[in-house]
């Protein structure tokens, strides 16, 4: 009888242990270091992330357009100072390659520089900092870039390149976690204060505001399913022109190993006055080591 008093004792214990080790089993880098967190002191955090969006309708004209293909590939690199993950540092580099008059969407990765209907080259740098501003709410974050032109001219031969024009950037982040961690809710608030000779970017002289959602779901630790909706507006603050765009989307995460993981997303642009009717495909990487 004390035996099996000694066995039912052994199994009760091995089970609760069990438990204990569920319940603190370690969170993936896709549900712990979201937008909002940040890396802590001697690590670095390293996002490819690649944009490509086509389109062949806009508000500029009715029907069909020729199609239009305009793909950014930004490669950001941060590393952690002081204490308490509240500071990060580092910089953002970005690529474009754009192609015209109803070019294959995937002209965009010949890089051919065909005089009427291609460019491509590096055309921005920005250094960057992230930081949280109240040590109680590690969820909210600031992202603060100052994005510095490195294109000669906005448009050539009818094919724009990218913006010529300084931007100041800051993203606000907030993400909450549900009881349970199998959903988690991301915002984001983009704000772009654009600036310089108004006659040298259709940009310079506006503030882009650009609010998001994005809803995501756990099937298990290491994989993710998302829906996000976004809005932009485009306020003149002295260059004659406004804009505004709605886009809807949805998109999934995995971790592929400790370090890296791997993100996928589409989004359409539904509405908009001033701008493209077209639809994004993403494809990004990140790593933090």
């Amino acid at each position: 009888m004390k035996n099996k008093n000694y066995i039912a004792l052994a199994v009760l214990v091995l089970a609760t242990s069990f438990g204990f080790a569920q319940d603190e089993e370690e969170k993936s880098n896709i549900q712990q270091y979201t937008p909002s967190k940040l890396i802590g002191k001697g690590q670095y955090d390293i996002k490819w992330f690649n944009n490509l969006y086509t389109q062949t309708e806009s508000t500029f004209s009715e029907g069909k357009e020729p199609r239009q293909t305009f793909f950014t590939s930004s490669l950001e690199a941060y590393t952690g100072v002081g204490e308490n993950k509240r500071w990060n540092v580092g910089v953002i580099l970005e690529f474009r390659s754009n192609v015209i008059n109803d070019r294959s969407a995937l002209d965009v990765f010949k890089f051919d520089g065909e005089e009427s209907s291609a460019r491509s080259g590096l055309t921005s740098i920005a250094p960057s900092v992230k930081f949280v501003p109240f040590t109680a709410v590690s969820n909210f974050s600031i992202q603060s870039s100052f994005f510095i032109p490195l294109v000669d001219n906005e448009t050539e031969n009818g094919v724009f390149l990218d913006q010529k024009g300084y931007t100041w950037q800051n993203r606000f982040f907030y993400d909450y976690t549900f009881p349970g961690d199998k959903w988690q809710l991301f915002s984001e608030l983009n704000s772009e204060l654009h600036f310089g000779d108004k006659e040298e970017s259709f940009a310079n002289n506006s503030l882009s505001l650009t609010p998001g959602l994005f809803l995501s779901y756990f099937p298990s630790s290491k994989f993710t399913v998302l829906a996000l909706a976004q809005h932009s507006q485009r306020l003149d603050l002295g260059n004659d022109f406004s804009q505004d765009f709605t886009a809807v989307g949805g998109g999934a995460k995995y971790q592929l190993t400790k370090a890296l993981n791997l993100e996928l997303l589409y989004t359409n642009f539904v509405r908009g006055s001033n701008t493209g009717l077209g639809e994004t495909f993403n494809l990004g990487l990140r790593g933090i080591f």
